[in-house]
Formats: C-alpha cells, structure tokens, sequence
C-alpha cells in the first residue's frame, strides 16, 4: 500500500520539491523517509530550525542548479578545451560558492550551526580572476594575452588597409562601376563592376549579381593583403585555443575541490528547502519522544491555509492507546486522521510541522487504510479492497506502529461490517500499536465506550447552519445526524417515518421531533424522448427521391432518371441509356434534382414513353380503343 499517496504526504513532497533549486536535493526529497534513529532525527530537525532562521535573518541563500557543471568540469578532465561559454558557467559557480560562503559566515553571529558548514567550502579565487579577466561577453578577450592583442590589432589594421585598396580602386574607376561603394563577399572585399567592364579592373571574380549585370571584382591589391590576413588569423585561432586548454587545466586542477563544493551546496539546498518549506506553510519544530505519546496544539492540514483551517486539539497515548471517532457526513474526520498521521510523518522526516505546539513519538512504522480502494483491474469492490488492505496493516503492525483507518467496516451489510469492525478494534488494541479511526457503527461506539484504553471522540455539528465546525471532541461520541439532516433539507415526513422505523422501530418515529409540516416531493417536468425511425421506413426517402431526379448507380456508376417513385420496400424505378430497371435506393445517389432540371408540371412522359406510346395513351384518353401500349424489358401493360 503507498502510505504516502494515501495520507497525502506525496503532495506535501511536491511542494517540497518546488522550494529545491537542484537536482540531487529533489531527488533526495523524493526518497525521503521517515527517521529510526532518535539522534539522526533530532539533528534533521535542529537543521530545518537552523535553516529556517538563516532563511528569516539573512535572506534566501544564493544557491543554483549544478547539473550542467558537473558536465563541464568532466568535460575538462577529460582534456577537453572548453568554450568561453562553459568557462564563463565555471565561474558563475565559483562566483556562488564565494557569496555562499559569505552568506553563511553571515549566520555566525546568530551561533547558527547550519553557518559553519562555511568551513567546508573551499574558494578558487585565483581561477575566478583568471576566467574573469581572459572571457567576457562568451568569448577570449582581446588582452587575455599580449601575443593575442598583437595579433588582433595586426587583424584590424589589415582589414582596414583592405578596404582603403578596395574604395581606392572605386574611386579612381567610377565611370566602371555599378554601385559607390565596396562589399564582403565570401569574405573578401569587393568592388561592384558593370559586366561590360569587368577587364578594366584587374583582380579576382569573386561573385555576381542576380540579374548578372554586375561583377564582384576583388582587387589585385587586395588580394595579397588577403592571404597575409588569413595567416593572421590562423595565429590569432590559436593562440585563442591555447589560452582556452590553459584555462580548462586550471578547472581540472581544482575539480576535487570544485566537486566537493558542488556535494555542499546540494547538501544546504537540501537543508535549506526545509527550512523554506517551514516558512511557506506557518509550521513549528515538534518537540520528539519515545514514550508513545501525540499531542497537537491549534494543529491544521498542511496543505490547507491556516488562516481558513479549524484548529485541531488532539491527544493520544498513555492510557489511551485508541480513539474511535464519529460524527456526521463530511464534519471532517477523514481531515481530521490525516492531519494527526501528516504531521507525525512529517515530524520524523525531519520537517517542521503546521501546529502551534507538538509533541509527537517516533513510529516503526505508519499503516493506513482510508478511502474508497475499489480496484476494478483486479476485481476488488470496495469491501474487498478495504478488508485487503485491513489484512496488509494487521500482518504489519506491532506496539510501536501508528494505524489509522477510515470507516472502519463499512460497504458490506451493516451488521457484518459491525462485527468486522469490532474484531479488528481488538486486534489492534492487542497489538499495542496507537490507533485512529473513524466510524458510523453505534455498536463500535459502544464497544470503544466499555473497552479499556480505547475512547470515543466526535467531530461537532452545528444543527442550525447544518455547517460541519470541524473540531474533535475527545472523550464523547458523536451521532451521524442524517435523520436530522434529511429533515432540514426538506424531505417529506412520510419518508423520514419508514426511515425511522426501519432503523430504530415504530416506537422511535413518535419519539422523533420532525422540523417541519409533512410536504410531498415536488415532481419537474423532463423532456419527452422521441423514438428514431425504424430501419425499413421510407418516408423520408420519398421526399428525397422525385420522378425526374438525376442520380447516379452504383456499382457501375451510371447516370439514369428516377422514372417512378420509391415503394414501401425502399425500391425506385430509374431510366438508363436503353432501359427501365427497378434498384434499391441504397445503390443510388442524387446528382441533380428535377426541379432544377426541369420546369414545374412538366410533362415527364417526353422523356420517359415512346413516340408510339405516347400518341396511344393520347388516343385512349379521348376514346375507347383497343390499342394496347407496351413497355420495353417489362412485363407491365396499359390498356383503356
């Protein structure tokens, strides 16, 4: 089971872990357990204390994330050259290490003793000066070296005696040139020639213009200035790498030491998270024992704001080894169970405590069981998970555990669960382990009521406002008020009476004092559901299909008329090139409606009879007759 997640002690790691500046402190925040030695718990706590006051006194530290320069420093004892920007971060943490060091040094005066880990950072001051002075701004400066400002000024004044031969040679050639003045290209300096001209300037074709009416000449002159500039350059390269691989030495001289201040300033970031911790959420150092005793004072949730949180006063151990707690619906219990464990928790992690006094004793152990454990992956309802866990904490927990569990014996049928419940209060009382659950069960209350070193508590209500106060009572049980509750939020009285009677007998409805006159529920009215057409209905297709309807059919994917309209098996009659077939109106798809082909009460038969037809059906509507009209590929006959 993850007593963390359970009791919220994950989320308080969270936070934790936000007030961290590097990464090995979050990490050791995230594998922070609670203490077993008594001396290596108290000198967590003097720590938090310590830091915490730094924290007020002089202000935050100046801490920083070191992931990068460890990096860099195995970078440089590998032999490599590092870049102006790397030695640049080495001298930020150099520069960090000094200031913390001072800061540190500053905390003395209050006899701190988080101040003299001072002593255990080391300074490099003359490798500050020295990357100081050589890189500024990401790169080697000019007077690093006396060779490189040589070198760099021979660089300019080249450069410069290049483009005074380039805008030479514009001048004296104007009527020659496109433009009135010089470019860089590929790195050379350039003059811009008309095409035309490009024989008049001597020198080197370096480029051209898109349109390639100009010509990018570099001049003769120019040219021998570029070579002598190139080998300029390649001195000046390395004497940048010299000094480059000369400073990289000097980090790897030092990357002992430097490594060594790294492990301190992860280890105060630790410290100092703490303390930071402490201060974000109002706490206090606990007082420590191992005498099996709790005691908060004006204690509150961690992760609820003091000013809005009730003060909780709890006390537990010595002749009271359990409390059984009761009280209505969301008055608080389960708040009230996991503000007692967090603290305890946190208070042998090391961590300062949100109470206004505390005096908490060191567990082998913290067991839990709260919440609603319904696993559906593994089949387990929430009966099931919670007599799981239930198991998991007895096979657990001896004389110096703290078990808390949630109510206790609930989700099965309630005379079951009574009884469940009742065991496992034994079991843990002859355990000797300290216990805080909660419960509805009236039975579990009378047991805690009559059994030795088990009291009850409650957490009271208040009837008027039906307003949780979410403070615990100790030493009395409470009631779970639903009747009352349901009462005053206005369910009927008839209702209220088979609830009654159902729980306590016909005898407890004339006792009950009901609230109110005897109302019904008031129904609303809901929207009317409306039934989907069934599959074979065609009505809607027959407004979709009209005789004269252009439509394509599938699968051959040819274009015919709608010649009679859908039947009642979702049938319709289409004229292709040389016949009438009869298709399903799956088969078919509208390309073109009829009124948009044809004109209104227009006469189809022009387009669906025969000449012959047509001057029969003509006759037989003036006369009797005995022609007979004939359809093509159809057995249908009309006869007038």
């Amino acid at each position: 089971m993850n007593i963390e997640k359970q009791i919220e002690f994950n989320l308080v790691k969270e936070k934790w872990k936000g007030l961290a500046v590097t990464e090995w402190a979050k990490e050791t925040i995230d594998s922070t357990g609670i203490y077993y030695s008594e001396i290596d718990l108290r000198r967590a706590l003097r720590e938090t204390t310590d830091a915490k006051e730094l924290l007020e006194k002089c202000g935050t530290p100046p801490l920083q994330n070191v992931s990068e320069i460890k990096e860099i420093i195995d970078a440089a004892n590998k032999g490599e050259a590092l870049s102006p920007y790397k030695l640049e971060r080495v001298r930020t943490l150099l520069v960090a290490f000094r200031r913390l060091k001072e800061y540190l040094s500053r905390g003395k005066v209050y006899n701190n003793s988080v101040s003299y880990y001072d002593e255990n950072i080391s300074e490099n001051e003359e490798l500050c000066e020295e990357i100081g002075r050589q890189i500024r701004n990401g790169e080697v400066d000019d007077y690093a070296s006396k060779e490189l400002q040589q070198l760099r000024f021979q660089i300019t004044k080249c450069e410069e005696q290049m483009k005074l031969k380039a805008e030479t040679v514009l001048r004296n050639n104007k009527a020659y040139m496109a433009d009135n003045f010089c470019t860089v290209k590929n790195g050379r300096i350039c003059v811009p020639v008309k095409k035309e001209y490009k024989l008049k300037i001597p020198g080197t074709v370096i480029d051209k213009s898109g349109t390639g009416t100009t010509i990018f000449i570099e001049p003769a002159g120019a040219a021998k200035m570029y070579e002598e500039l190139q080998l300029l350059k390649i001195d000046e390269e390395n004497e940048v790498f010299r000094i480059l691989y000369t400073l990289s030495s000097m980090v790897a001289d030092v990357s002992e030491e430097v490594f060594e201040n790294i492990k301190m300033m992860e280890k105060l970031d630790f410290i100092f998270s703490k303390g930071k911790l402490s201060l974000d959420m109002k706490a206090s150092e606990p007082a420590i024992n191992t005498e099996r005793r709790i005691r908060l004072t004006n204690g509150w949730h961690p992760l609820m704001d003091k000013d809005i949180a009730v003060p909780l006063q709890f006390e537990l151990g010595g002749e009271t080894q359990g409390i059984v707690i009761t009280g209505p619906n969301t008055g608080g219990k389960t708040v009230a169970i996991k503000t007692v464990m967090l603290n305890s928790m946190m208070a042998q992690c090391g961590l300062h405590v949100t109470c206004g006094d505390a005096d908490i004793c060191m567990n082998s152990s913290y067991l839990c069981d709260i919440g609603d454990g319904q696993n559906i992956s593994e089949n387990l309802s929430t009966f099931s998970a919670h007599i799981t866990n239930v198991l998991s904490v007895l096979k657990e927990v001896n004389s110096n555990s703290f078990v808390i569990m949630d109510e206790l014996g609930s989700g099965t049928d309630p005379t079951e669960g009574m009884g469940i419940a009742i065991a496992i209060l034994e079991e843990l009382r002859k355990s000797g382990a300290l216990f805080l659950v909660t419960t509805h069960y009236p039975e579990v209350k009378e047991y805690a009521a009559k059994t030795e070193h088990i009291v009850n508590a409650r957490m009271t209500f208040d009837k008027e406002s039906l307003a949780p106060t979410y403070q615990m009572v100790i030493g009395e049980a409470g009631e779970s008020c639903a009747f009352y509750i349901a009462d005053r939020l206005g369910m009927p009285n008839s209702m209220l009476k088979v609830a009654i009677e159902a729980a306590y007998g016909a005898s407890a409805v004339e006792r009950y004092d009901f609230k109110k006159e005897d109302t019904r529920v008031e129904k609303v009215s809901s929207p009317k559901l409306t039934k989907r057409k069934t599959a074979n209905s065609t009505s809607y297709l027959s407004e979709k299909y009209n005789i004269g309807d252009s439509v394509m059919v599938y699968p051959d994917k040819k274009i015919g008329i709608v010649c009679e309209p859908i039947n009642e098996k979702g049938v319709l009659r289409v004229q292709l090139q040389n016949k009438k077939i009869w298709i399903n109106h799956k088969r078919i798809k509208l390309v073109v409606a009829a009124k948009e082909l044809y004109p209104e009460d227009y006469d189809f038969s022009i387009v669906f009879e025969s000449v012959e037809n047509r001057k029969k059906l003509h006759d037989m509507s003036r006369k009797y007759t005995e022609e007979v009209v004939i359809y093509e590929n159809d057995d249908k006959e009309i006869r007038r």
